[in-house]
């Protein structure tokens, strides 16, 4: 019997035995969805990542106060270095003496749960201020919709301006415009200079919520003591990088004073191997998501198993009419074997598209886009193909080895 005389009697089977066909195929897309599913969402967190750190920049690195030696999705917290802050004129002291071919800005968060506030009008206590020097919209990656940045004398004096994010002014102004009106932050006043091009999120941050002052106005209006600053700086061309590290970390421990024998009492991040770290520690969840679908594809072969046993016994003389009529065992065993990929390859096909609208749904709200994941579809495949040939050998076998006198004579 040809290849296609078999998926055609396998079709007849399928259809001779609907529901029990659905409920088997069910379970099979329930395996295949978890894990495209897990891992198409994987994918769009990585291209979430590597998009976000790119529109910063990888030529670029951050001086803070503190960071980790290592991070660590799950399984607890790496343990975080904290050194002093890093004050206004320490940072101001560093973008003037570094001359390197790059851009330096410093900036630091004011509050991270701020309402802003139009007229009637207010966002959630969400909007995060970043006090700023102008450099900070091209080193942090954002881009003017409208509007300016601010100005030197701005800078200078503290002046109460402010550059909002795009989900601030839709939700402020609505269908208005937003230049030239004064916001309310907190308790202090701004007049809207420039609105941010919209960013999105990345791994659950927004990048959208945001209002940015001048660097002097953050520091006058900053209530907590402990404020620390940090340093991006960004060079002009990517094969300096190292040598702008080099010279940042030489001039940062000179302004800390540190010794000679001493070490780094600050915390150099590039933002590359930042989104490398992060990206490798996706590798976890990936792993996770693997032995949760293989665990339900493994459940889901035995059910199928179990059918196929139960279709043989039903089909005793069927298969005994075959045998008489011709049929070797090795033509009777891949009938069977073909009708258990074929019911596995039906249950993977509607797993693999209801895996990818779930895993897209998830990446998009982390803020990645629309992603084919044509690895993971080509792998659901594959594994059903493996799962239909591991459920269906058993039952195949036992059909080939009935006697045909005694099949013929079975009830």
């Amino acid at each position: 019997m040809k290849l296609k005389d078999n998926i055609k009697v396998a079709f007849g089977s399928i259809n001779d035995n609907k529901l029990r066909t659905v409920l088997t195929a069910l379970i099979i897309a329930i395996g295949i969805m978890a894990l495209v599913g897990i891992l198409t969402s994987i994918d769009g967190m990585k291209k979430s990542i590597n998009d976000n750190f790119a529109s910063m920049g990888a030529n670029s690195y951050s001086i803070r106060n503190r960071g980790s030696g290592s991070i660590r999705i799950g399984g607890g917290r790496a343990k975080q270095k904290r050194f002093d802050n890093i004050t206004f004129d320490q940072a101001a002291d560093f973008k003037r003496k570094f001359k390197f071919p790059a851009t330096v800005s410093v900036s630091s968060f004011a509050s991270f749960a701020a309402t802003a506030k139009y007229n009637t009008n207010k966002t959630n206590p969400n909007i995060s201020v970043i006090a700023s020097d102008a450099n900070y919209l091209f080193t942090a990656g954002y881009k003017l919709a409208d509007g300016r940045n601010f100005s030197n004398s701005e800078q200078e004096f503290g002046t109460g301006v402010a550059i909002i994010g795009s989900e601030v002014k839709t939700t402020l102004f609505k269908d208005g415009p937003a230049e030239g009106n004064i916001i309310t932050i907190g308790s202090d006043k701004f007049r809207v200079i420039g609105i941010l091009a919209e960013k999105g999120s990345s791994m659950g941050f927004g990048g959208d919520k945001v209002c940015i002052i001048p660097l002097v106005k953050g520091k006058l209006i900053n209530t907590n003591p402990n404020t620390s600053y940090t340093i991006t700086v960004m060079v002009n061309d990517g094969n300096l990088l190292d040598g702008a590290v080099s010279e940042g970390t030489g001039i940062f421990r000179n302004i800390r004073k540190i010794n000679t024998s001493d070490e780094n009492n600050f915390q150099i991040t590039q933002s590359d191997s930042l989104a490398s770290s992060l990206i490798d520690n996706l590798k976890f969840i990936t792993i996770a998501a693997t032995i949760i679908g293989i665990i339900t594809l493994l459940g889901a072969s035995i059910g199928l198993m179990n059918i196929m046993l139960v279709s043989v016994t039903e089909r005793t003389k069927e298969i005994g009419l075959r045998k008489a009529m011709g049929a070797t065992p090795g033509v009777i065993r891949r009938q069977f074997l073909i009708e258990a990929i074929v019911i596995c390859q039906l249950g993977g096909i509607g797993g693999i598209i209801l895996g990818i609208a779930i895993g897209n749904l998830m990446s998009m709200f982390i803020g990645g886009g629309f992603i084919v994941p044509w690895l993971w579809m080509f792998s659901g495949v594959a594994l059903c193909m493996l799962v239909g040939l591991f459920a269906g050998f058993y039952p195949a076998l036992k059909a080939s080895k009935l006697d045909p006198v005694e099949a013929l004579r079975h009830e």
